[in-house]
Parts: structure tokens; C-alpha cells; sequence
């Protein structure tokens, strides 16, 4: 039974996980140890008492430099994730004007190859046309006709 101690009138009441039944005494159980005062007033186990105050406090200081270590840790880690953040924001704005800066070339190949397209068209085209005949069918060479 796992039982802590509390002090009610000069008296130490163990207190089970269940509670202490006092029913306007202190509970008849023998984990009740009741202790005097010294001649001089002083409570036997005041040292003892003083002693689990100061293992609190130093628990306490112990707790707050532990969440103090934590804080610093966070801060140095949200610090390093929001360095690694802005570099990565840069590098994607450098990439997005590469990006921009490709895709001008791009565009301006396909202008080129637009114009030497037509170009190549007009001229083949244009004398194409001019050796055609009227009727519209293949105008043959001469060294075709021949060889049948």
C-alpha cells in the first residue's frame, strides 16, 4: 500500500491512495505515528523537515533548468529551421528566375524556328508552284518521261 504522511494536530496521518477515513478523530491506522514536542518547542524531525524543503527546492531549481536547457534547445533549433527555411525561399526565388529566364530563350527559339519555317515554306513552296502545271497533277522531268 503505497501511503504518504500528512500532519493534523500534532499527529501524522498516513494517507492511502483511498484517503484517510477521520471522522472527526485522526484515523485509527497504524501508519499514525504521533510525535512530541521537544522542552523547547522545537518538533522532533524539524531537521527532517527542513531537509525534504530543501530537496523540493532543489528538485524545483533542477526542473526549472531543465525546461530553461529545453527553451534554449528550441529556440536554437526554431532558429536553425527558420534559417533553413529563408535559404530554401531564396533558392526556389533563384530557381523561379531561372525558370522565367529559360523559358524566354525557349520562347524566343521557337519565334526563330517559326520564322525559318516560313520562310523555308515560302521559298520551296513558291517554287514548287511556278513548275506545276495549271491542272494541278505533278509535273514530271524529263528524265523521268524517258526511262519508261
Amino acid at each position: 500500500m503505497s501511503a504518504t504522511g500528512a500532519v493534523f494536530g500534532g499527529k501524522i496521518c498516513g494517507v492511502s491512495m483511498e484517503g484517510c477515513a477521520m471522522h472527526g478523530q485522526f484515523a485509527e491506522d497504524p501508519d499514525v505515528i504521533p510525535f512530541a514536542r521537544t522542552r523547547n518547542g522545537a518538533v522532533p524531525g524539524d531537521d527532517q523537515l527542513d531537509k525534504a524543503g530543501q530537496t523540493i527546492l532543489q528538485l524545483v531549481a533542477q526542473a526549472a533548468g531543465i525546461a530553461d536547457d529545453n527553451s534554449r534547445q528550441a529556440l536554437g533549433m526554431a532558429q536553425k529551421l527558420s534559417d533553413q527555411l529563408r535559404a530554401a525561399e531564396d533558392r526556389v526565388a533563384e530557381l523561379q528566375s531561372e525558370l522565367a529566364a529559360y523559358q524566354e530563350r525557349a520562347e524566343h527559339a521557337e519565334q526563330w524556328l517559326h520564322r525559318v519555317y516560313t520562310e523555308i515554306e515560302d521559298r520551296f513552296l513558291q517554287q514548287t508552284d511556278s513548275r506545276r502545271p495549271v491542272n494541278g497533277s505533278p509535273q514530271r522531268s524529263q528524265n523521268q518521261r524517258r526511262s519508261r
